[in-house]
């Protein structure tokens, strides 16, 4: 399979793609130059159909977190590594003959060279490096890297700058100050540009993963709704029995409707859904029963979950976008899940609660309510962590109202 891969870059960059065209052949580079990094944002809208977008660096990467964070496809980026540096320091080395001493660096992470020059056992001190990538997150000033190179050449501190910015190169270059660019490896960029292919194929298949949907009509919806729901994610709708019905789809339109009903919750006029990705049909078909199960459990008349082959749960939507899985296969989280008796679903829920808080602690309340399930409930599962020592009853919260003190919990097991 053939995968059309976008390569935003600078001029220099992209000429360099094309000498390394010859060695992929299952790779279709189409290109989109920029004079500043800062463009990058205003290119990846102007984007014309493809299967990914490759980036020449973290700078085009990050000016245009916005826009890629939109995109329907995978977005990777070239990153600088020993590789990179120690290619440029050689040549620099070889060419000019230049004391490492006499070297202004720019680039957004200075423990590569340091690390190249401990692997090399050598240990002349670097005092001529800008690191910035805290620039990246308050303002990026190419005019501050350019100053830099610029004065401690006419200082005479140094003889040479090394940048990671082409067009800080162009500008160095024009001003009279000997300059050379990072090194863009061509083994780097190869396997760049591979990872960006593998990534596209496997969002490709995950897209047209097959996806089933059983549906529950309420009594006093309107098969209407099933009809819209059907032309909505381009599927086929089959009568189960009263008022139950499953319709075939993939699952990248489930996807796309789960963006839209968030939007647009009327969408779901009194329908009850399970959507289920799988493989095969039957996979599919059996993952979207017990999503349909999850919406039984609601008092909401409109709602549906989402299971994936990967036994994670997504739901309820659209009031919420939670997530958890329903396999456990961690061997400590086994034991706990058979010490204490609470499934592998509910431990799992529990831990995507933890996971999702800012705050270590919570009360029963808070997780009855992320749960969906009674105060009573809940208070059991804790009681169980409680007595085998996987929770801690912390400190007590007053209420407004009249009544006991909450309990403050927190666990003691591992949630990452």
């Amino acid at each position: 399979m053939v995968i059309k891969i976008a390569v935003i870059g600078s001029g220099d960059f992209l000429l360099k793609m094309e000498t390394i065209t010859d060695q992929l052949h299952d790779i279709l580079i189409d290109s989109y130059p920029y004079e500043y990094p800062q463009e990058a944002a205003e290119i990846v809208k102007a984007l014309k159909p493809c299967d990914a977008v490759f980036f020449s660096g973290a700078l085009p990467y990050h000016f245009s977190e916005k826009e890629r964070s939109v995109l329907p496809i995978p977005a990777v980026y070239l990153g600088q590594d020993e590789m990179a540096v120690a290619s440029s320091l050689l040549a620099v080395f070889y060419h000019k003959n230049i004391r490492l001493d006499r070297i202004s660096f720019d680039l957004i992470d200075s423990d590569l060279v340091e690390s190249v020059l401990s692997d090399l056992g050598i240990e002349t001190p670097l005092t001529h490096i800008l690191d910035f990538t805290d620039m990246l997150d308050t303002s990026f000033d190419m005019e501050k890297i350019l100053n830099y190179h610029l004065a401690l050449w006419e200082q005479g501190l140094t003889d040479f700058a090394l940048t990671s910015v082409h067009k800080i190169y162009d500008q160095l270059m024009a001003l009279g100050v000997p300059a050379m660019r990072m090194m863009d490896p061509e083994s780097s960029l190869i396997r760049g540009l591979r990872e960006a292919k593998v990534k596209a194929e496997l969002f490709k298949s995950r897209f047209s993963q097959i996806a089933a949907c059983h549906v529950l009509l309420s009594e006093d919806g309107n098969i209407k709704a099933i009809q819209d729901l059907a032309k909505e994610i381009s599927a086929s709708i089959q009568e189960l029995g009263e008022r139950s019905y499953i319709l075939y789809s993939t699952r990248g339109e489930v996807d796309a409707f789960t963006e839209k009903s968030s939007l647009f919750p009327a969408m779901l006029n009194g329908l009850k859904i399970g959507f289920g990705y799988g493989s095969a049909i039957t996979e599919a078909e059996q993952n979207a029963k017990i999503a349909l199960q999850f919406c039984k459990q609601l008092d909401e008349e409109s709602s549906y979950y989402i299971l994936t082959d990967e036994k994670v749960v997504l739901g309820p939507f659209p009031k919420y976008r939670k997530s958890y899985s329903l396999k456990n296969d961690d061997p400590q989280l086994m034991e706990i899940s058979q010490k204490t008796r609470i499934g592998p679903a509910n431990l799992s829920k529990i831990l995507y609660f933890c996971r999702s808080r800012s705050s270590r602690q919570f009360t029963a309340a808070d997780l009855a309510d992320y749960l969906g399930v009674t105060r009573r409930s809940t208070e059991r599962l804790l009681k169980k962590l409680l007595d085998h020592g996987y929770a801690d009853a912390v400190g007590e919260e007053m209420t407004y109202h009249q009544g006991r003190p909450r309990a403050i919990y927190e666990l003691s097991i591992p949630i990452y």
